[in-house]
């Protein structure tokens, strides 16, 4: 077979069926008195059922996307994965084809090489400067699950010129519909090095729109379960995103890759508590909700929690037998200051008082002749005196409760918040009319946040192996506490661009963030060179960063296609038919549709899509060839992408946040969104730095 494209093909369908073969083999294993008993049994028939799924032939998805020939076989300890892959792909010891996934043959010996494998790594670093002795890099291009093409580099080749991979241009700008896809073939350099980082420590990755820094979030989650799946699968991973919506457009980048076992939620998922029977149904006002996101909400929680520490008024007597020991209050209430003293979590010190007050009857038992072991201090412990005593002394306190009371009682909130706190903040945090119990509150997001903080201090909360945090630029202090709680004892992935941070409270820098998020010190690492967003379109939402964060670099981007742009100024009596009209454009393009507007915009414009025919769809439904068109509240457009995108009436956008800095952030987002074109239609003046 002569053509290198139909040998290429061969091996594509060989690779294919041998992943068949696979699949087919793990399911035909007869578990059936495999295990021990029945807890084991289930365990077991859930793993062979996600290894089944991991196997999974995605018919539209590429098994392979690049290959690489090496001018010399790897060393085998330089090219063995994590899955123990030996040193060859492709029947050839220098022959590499890069996927996705692992697939190897009958005899085990690798088809496809994962990308993850070190042997994978060149294929997103090497280059003509620094080749890493690869003789040839390999791309090949689809047409849905089809190999239609392959483009060669020959990198070791002092006479070839360095060249821009056509294919590699037209994987980036191939329009988007359905979720996000992953950038598997797509990763650059500098993107491979973050994916790649260790599991050591904190990244932060502060990517301009379009950078790609989500998908490299994902795809460093993927990394790091291939390099440390055993020990990830002790203690979990997490993907956080700012709402459902944008964590129903990811969710499918890493089962493509083959990761079926990472939890994702929102900041709001993950502070919600069903056994206290918090529910959140209200909302707070933006200067409440910053005073109740500021991270001096914590040492107000911490005073508030220790002030039901009540000193002993009395001695402890512990009557066993015909015997009474008593403990003087005196000694107790040096116990008691030794616990507070080490500040250690008000539930673990509430179980070490018994212990303790046990421990100082079992040295009076051994003075007078009795050699008492642990069981006799453990049924001590148990005494009702002793746990009477350590009732009153140090009482269980309800987090729910705590906070309840904090935003109900003047005269407590001022106790706990005097010299943290200002006459008028404390003021803004009382509830107008205090509701009568936990159930009947109307909690809110941030009011969660503060019980789960209280739930923290009086019991430590479980901590994840990884755990990713997307958007992370307009989380509060408390909420990066809330955040950093869930990875203490792990690392943690954390992704933004601080011009698009559009709460009140977004951080004016990542360094305050991470000291927040208990990850003080972290690398820090810049993201500026565009892969989504065409020059010309991020040339103009630029000229917002001066006035939204003046300390960033401006974006560039790597896109050859120019892109669609226009701005169309119209009377306010025309501007709903205009927008029609532009959609009605767009729409004759291929790809995705956004039309982004402001929340107080979207009754017209639903009215007027529908009186033209067009029937949009809501943020979170995945796009098809029938339905390309949706309808979007700019406060729900940022980390979503489209094609073509039309932007409703900017001031609007603007002047829908309570706060001019805010709206141009807003507006940033929303004029960051397109991947081939943008269209802004406006009856209002433009804001002044975009006139």
């Amino acid at each position: 077979m002569s053509d290198p494209l139909a040998r290429e093909r061969s091996h594509l369908a060989a690779s294919r069926a041998a992943l068949r073969a696979m699949r087919a083999d793990v399911e035909a294993l007869d578990l059936r008195d495999v295990a021990a008993n029945w807890v084991n049994a289930e365990a077991l028939h859930h793993q062979v059922s996600e290894r089944i799924k991991a196997l999974a032939d995605l018919s539209h998805t590429p098994l392979f996307f690049g290959r690489l020939d090496y001018l010399h076989a790897p060393g085998a300890e330089a090219a063995e994965g994590a899955e123990g892959e030996p040193a060859a792909g492709g029947g050839s010891t220098d022959t590499f084809y890069i996927g996705r996934r692992h697939v190897h043959d009958g005899d085990g010996d690798p088809m496809v090489i994962d990308w993850r494998a070190p042997v994978s790594q060149p294929f997103y670093q090497a280059s003509k400067k620094t080749p890493m002795d690869v003789g040839l890099r390999r791309r090949f291009g689809y047409t849905g699950g089809e190999l239609t093409a392959y483009e060669d580099e020959k990198l070791s080749d002092p006479t070839e010129a360095e060249q821009t991979s056509k294919l590699l241009q037209s994987e980036i700008e191939r329009p988007r519909v359905g979720p996000m896809r992953d950038i598997v073939a797509t990763i650059q350099p500098e993107q491979d090095e973050i994916v790649r980082a260790g599991i050591g420590g904190t990244v932060c990755v502060q990517g301009a729109p379009g950078t790609g820094k989500t998908a490299v979030g994902l795809h460093r989650v993927a990394y790091l379960l291939y390099a440390h799946r055993e020990r990830l699968a002790r203690s979990g991973t997490l993907v956080i995103g700012p709402n459902r919506s944008f964590l129903h457009y990811i969710e499918q980048v890493l089962p493509a890759l083959g990761e079926l076992q990472v939890a994702q939620a929102t900041v709001e998922d993950l502070v919600a508590r069903p056994a206290t029977g918090v529910e959140v149904r209200g909302a707070d006002s933006a200067d409440v909700a910053r005073v109740k996101g500021d991270a001096r909400m914590a040492e107000v929680l911490r005073r508030a929690l220790r002030s039901h520490v009540t000193p002993p008024t009395e001695a402890c007597v512990v009557v066993r037998g015909s015997r009474r020991w008593r403990v003087p209050a005196y000694e107790i209430e040096e116990t008691v200051a030794e616990l507070l003293a080490r500040d250690i979590r008000y539930g673990a010190a509430r179980d070490a008082l018994p212990q303790r007050i046990a421990h100082a009857v079992l040295v009076r038992m051994e003075q007078a002749g009795e050699a008492p072991d642990d069981r006799v201090q453990d049924a001590v412990a148990r005494n009702p005196a002793v746990k009477a005593a350590v009732k009153a002394i140090w009482p269980p306190v309800d987090p729910a409760k705590l906070v309840l009371r904090l935003l109900s009682d003047a005269d407590f909130l001022a106790a706990h918040a005097d010299g943290i706190l200002t006459a008028d903040e404390q003021k803004t945090l009382l509830w107008a009319k205090p509701p009568r119990s936990v159930k009947s509150a109307k909690w809110s997001p941030p009011d969660a946040v503060l019980i789960d903080e209280a739930a923290d201090l009086i019991e430590r909360t479980h901590s994840l192996g990884h755990v990713v945090l997307d958007e992370a630029q307009d989380l509060s202090p408390m909420q990066y506490r809330a955040v950093g709680r869930r990875c203490t004892t792990g690392s943690a992935t954390i992704l933004g661009d601080l011009a698009q941070g559009t709460t009140p409270w977004a951080t004016s820098s990542w360094d305050e963030a991470l000291t927040h998020l208990g990850k003080p010190g972290s690398t820090v690492e810049e993201l500026t060179q565009g892969f989504r967003v065409p020059r010309e379109v991020i040339a103009y939402a630029s000229r917002l960063l001066p006035a939204i964060a003046p300390g960033l670099s401006e974006a560039t981007s790597i896109r050859e296609a120019a892109g669609d742009f226009a701005v169309r100024a119209v009377a306010a009596a025309e501007l709903d038919a205009a927008v029609i009209t532009a959609c009605h454009e767009a729409l004759s393009h291929e790809g995705s549709i956004g039309l982004i507007a402001a929340e107080a915009r979207l009754p017209a414009l639903a009215a007027a899509l529908t009186e033209a025919g067009l029937t949009p769809l809501s943020p979170g439904e995945e796009t098809s060839p029938e339905a390309r068109l949706t309808l979007v509240p700019a406060t729900l457009a940022k980390g979503l992408e489209y094609d073509y995108v039309v932007l409703d009436e900017p001031a609007a956008v603007v002047d829908g946040e309570p706060d001019e800095r805010t709206g141009l952030r807003r507006l940033y987002v929303a004029l960051t969104r397109a991947v081939s074109g943008l269209t802004v239609v406006h009856a209002a003046p433009l804001p002044e730095r975009l006139a």
